[in-house]
């Protein structure tokens, strides 16, 4: 099998592959929108018709919600059976007033690092998804088959918070079950280095409310003798981390791994600037444990953290009263084997604990997820690491990332089988904001990337 036939394919080919991401790109498939659900259709059935056309044996399945799209190809027997996954669906355009074209007539046009394309989806994750199947195209038109055995899992629902996901992959899972799965969804280090996401947090959210006295108070009345919630709640929350940034919530680390001292090399050897990266947003001391470095506070360690707090009144003027209530939303990031339920367990007791007399709280539950780690061993892994690195001319690395990609943990938990997390996107490709755009550059090189990944499992 020959892979430089095949990168010269692809670099052939680079107009026709554009043109026919244009063409899924005008497609307004806006998942959390009803008003888009024929769109949606009628983007899992272009994507069909697609991989159709190269030979792989796709359909359209139906969900109570938008369609999956499910695709098979053979190969050796003795070869890697492989899963990719990427998502159709898109966020809605608003404003529209602040796109400079139409967010569904894709432009290339001039951007920071050259020629760009300019639409809803362009990055997240139209342009990921395609950069697989022209891959595939490319490497199938040249050697008449795949070097592996491939599914293609295609979603709908992924900007709309997957509501059939969980259940398509439980009624489905020995259709879809593989060695491994890949997920192009991700981007660059720094919009210039490869790279392979090995860990990913997870997420446990509540709404605390702090209830004291049975209605709003008069302060001049009360104040002094009545006890006001919001003092009672800016208290503990104020006392949920100490002075090196550690959370002090009981138990909250059970659970927490130190990185491998070999990714953290790598971590090391990526150069990370953090005064550039909080002085972007007008900040300057990183504010997480004092004991660990910044790419470890942002990849691989927990966090605490208030994401909003309220009560009493906050219009125009005064009204001088002690509210009978106080709210706060509390999230956090969990890494390693950290157990969601445990960490919320252990939340609402240390806030319990704490309340004086004449206070009460109420707590409303808002989803969790514990966070992922990949194990790295899978030949693939590495596989796929030199092929990036032979691409893009410089050393890939295996990063961690802040947020969190659930679909890598159902995988795991659903399929038994680890996750590949890599793809081609910028920084600056404003993905959920007005302008997404993706690099023709990284479009290419990503297809590219995809040859030579295959290319070392031939």
């Amino acid at each position: 099998m020959s892979l430089e036939k095949t990168l010269d394919r692809i670099d052939a080919d680079l107009p026709n592959a554009i043109a026919r991401l244009q063409d899924l790109l005008r497609i307004k498939s806006i998942s959390t929108d009803p008003a888009f659900a024929g769109d949606c259709q009628r983007a899992a059935e272009w994507l069909v018709a697609d991989l159709q056309s190269i030979g792989i044996d796709a359909s359209v399945r139906p969900t109570p919600g938008h369609p999956m799209v499910v695709g098979h190809m053979d190969g050796p027997a003795d070869a890697p059976h492989i899963l990719f996954y990427g998502h159709y669906d898109v966020q809605p355009v608003d404003p529209l007033n602040l796109w400079d074209s139409d967010p569904f007539d894709p432009e290339v046009v001039d951007g920071p690092h050259g020629k760009t394309i300019r639409a809803r989806g362009a990055s997240d994750d139209k342009g990921q998804l395609m950069t697989f199947v022209e891959a595939c195209r490319a490497w199938k038109e040249v050697n008449g088959a795949l070097p592996c055995r491939l599914t293609i899992l295609f979603e709908g629902e992924e900007e709309s918070s997957s509501p059939s996901l969980v259940p398509f992959l439980e009624e489905n899972a020995d259709e879809l079950r593989a060695d491994l799965a890949l997920i192009c969804d991700t981007g660059l280090f720094q919009s210039k280095t490869p790279a392979i996401m090995t860990m990913l947090r997870g997420l446990v959210a509540e709404e605390v409310t702090i209830h004291a006295a049975t209605r709003d108070l008069h302060s001049g009345m009360y104040g002094g003798i009545a006890m006001n919630p919001i003092r009672v709640l800016t208290r503990i929350l104020g006392g949920m981390h100490d002075d090196q940034g550690r959370v002090t919530i009981p138990h909250f680390y059970d659970g927490v791994p130190d990185i491998d001292p070999d990714i953290a090399a790598q971590w090391d050897a990526l150069g990370f600037d953090h005064a550039q990266f909080l002085g972007d947003v007008g900040l300057s001391v990183p504010a997480g444990e004092q004991d660990r470095t910044p790419l470890e506070m942002i990849w691989s360690r927990p966090t605490a953290e208030i994401n909003g707090i309220w009560g009493g009144y906050t219009g125009a003027g005064f009204k001088t009263v002690l509210p009978a209530e106080a709210h706060a939303k509390v999230s956090f990031r969990l890494v390693g084997d950290q157990d969601p339920v445990a960490i919320r367990k252990n939340f609402r007791d240390w806030i319990t604990a704490q309340l004086p007399a004449d206070c009460t709280a109420e707590f409303k539950l808002s989803g969790g997820a514990g966070g992922s780690r990949m194990v790295t061993d899978h030949p693939l892994f590495e596989q796929t690491r030199d092929a990036l690195t032979e691409e893009w001319g410089q050393e890939a690395a295996f990063i961690g990332c802040g947020g969190s990609i659930p679909i890598a943990g159902h995988f795991k938990t659903i399929l038994g089988m680890d996750a590949l997390l890599t793809g081609f996107a910028r920084d600056d490709d404003n993905i959920h904001s007005p302008n997404e755009k993706y690099d023709i550059a990284c479009f290419h090189k990503g297809i590219r990337s995809w040859a030579r990944m295959l290319g070392k499992l031939a």
